[in-house]
């Protein structure tokens, strides 16, 4: 009897283990480099440019991408949960963070794939186009500055927000003067309707609007910055990023934490590619690597037969 269910036992987890084998199989089979489904959790803040390269990306190869558009803590969450496992994000991990992975033995692959810039913008009828940075910061550690009436972010968890929070040293916003919404499109539409409001949103939504959200654009000033270590107003421009005289510039990333050769490593190296990186040219903001011109020098002009 004993031997009998031993043998049982078995051919059961022989049974298991094929069986497992055979969905690991047909999951490695549907999904390729350029070939698959997947999800790809985007800091709100970056949408439309992921949007540009996803579009060209389906339109290319025999891949679907859906955009999960999160806040930034949200994403990191998730990644840590493994929730998702492809991310577009305003930051790299941390060194916290990587040792999470590490636990899990886990190995993020990080690639870094562009350069865009914060952007503060204010109602048309404000006449003032210039702000400065330490103007900002005093205003999130909660000292009166005239000029600012209020700071208005896309969310409490954003990469906007951080970033700002992280130069003024702080850990919580001031209770008063200081709001948020869900997305940059909400911040774009309060500030065109609002005046002595300061919008913080990422400069490809200004650069890149939709359709709808155009007649919002045109009714807000793109402010330039003085920097904390500088006299001069810089305006957030794709010249002025490559130049690193913009203040609020910041690096952008595709964090792939699949393990395999799945379809984050195959978008990740079109985003970091030739045609990737002219999609991110074309955009408005910096691409990381700038992409190469073929030149046809020729001694002579051919003048046409008459």
């Amino acid at each position: 009897m004993f031997k009998n269910s031993k043998v049982l036992l078995l051919v059961v987890l022989g049974f298991l283990f094929v069986t497992c084998n055979q969905k690991e199989k047909g999951k490695n089979e549907k999904e390729t480099i350029l070939k698959g489904s997947m999800d790809i959790a985007v800091d709100e803040t970056l949408v439309p440019i992921v949007e540009d390269q996803v579009a060209v990306f389906e339109g290319t190869y025999d891949a679907k991408i859906t955009i999960k558009p999160k806040s930034e803590a949200e994403i990191i969450n998730d990644l840590l949960n493994q929730k998702t496992s492809v991310a577009f994000t305003a930051r790299d991990l941390t060194k916290e963070e990587r040792d999470v992975f590490n636990k899990k033995k886990i190995v993020p692959k990080v690639t870094p794939v562009a350069i865009d810039a914060i952007a503060f913008i204010s109602n048309k009828d404000n006449n003032d186009t210039l702000i400065a940075l330490k103007s900002v910061i005093n205003f999130m550690q909660g000292k009166p500055e005239a000029n600012i009436k209020g700071l208005v972010f896309d969310n409490p968890n954003s990469s906007t927000l951080r970033y700002l929070k992280t130069l003024a040293e702080i850990k919580d916003v001031p209770k008063e003067g200081v709001f948020s919404f869900k997305t940059n499109e909400e911040v774009i539409k309060f500030v065109s309707e609002n005046k002595g409001m300061i919008g913080v949103v990422g400069v490809n939504w200004l650069s890149q609007p939709s359709p709808e959200l155009k007649k919002y654009v045109a009714k807000v000033n793109v402010l330039s910055v003085k920097g904390l270590k500088s006299d001069k107003f810089i305006a957030p421009t794709q010249n002025n990023i490559a130049e690193e005289t913009y203040p609020l510039a910041r690096d952008l990333y595709i964090i792939n934490c699949q393990g395999y050769s799945g379809l984050g490593i195959g978008f990740a190296s079109f985003v970091g590619g030739d045609i990737g990186q002219r999609i991110v040219l074309k955009s408005g903001l910096l691409p990381i690597r700038v992409p190469g011109r073929k030149l046809n020098i020729r001694n002579e002009i051919i003048k046409e037969k008459e």
